[in-house]
């Protein structure tokens, strides 16, 4: 993620989310100062699949969500590296750097309730994956 999280609202209903993911899947939230800063993250893991979240991005519904993170899963996709803009968005090096895009709405967000929407579609995901009644 570009930028801290500041309201502690929004870090606590993401803290909880991560925890319930972390039933599932490891997980970890790495903070980043900004775009260069990622773009080095990302590329010291180069075996990692980046994903840039952005409104022109492919979109899905939950179901397709969950389906298109258990094909990754399926193929043998270690490591998905989903990569969430800050409050200025994306500079044009990350945005040459990752070229696969997913959005989760067409509608602009800021950068703290996409962190928490992405998170509870994240913990959706492995609900539906695995069965649990969580999604309806």
């Amino acid at each position: 993620m570009l930028g801290k999280t500041r309201r502690a609202e929004m870090r606590a209903v993401i803290d909880d989310y991560v925890k319930r993911i972390g039933w599932h899947s490891p997980i970890e939230i790495t903070e980043v100062r900004d775009g260069e800063a990622a773009i080095k993250k990302l590329d010291a893991d180069r075996a990692a699949t980046a994903v840039l979240l952005d409104a022109l991005g492919k979109s899905f519904d939950s179901g397709a969500f969950a389906k298109w993170l258990g094909e990754l899963r399926d193929r043998g996709t270690r490591e998905l590296v989903l990569v969430c803009g800050g409050a200025d968005g994306f500079p044009a090096a990350l945005r040459e750097r990752v070229s696969q895009k997913v959005s989760l709405s067409a509608m602009t967000y800021s950068h703290e309730l996409a962190r928490v929407m992405l998170t509870e579609q994240l913990y959706r995901a492995f609900a539906i994956l695995s069965g649990s009644p969580y999604p309806k």
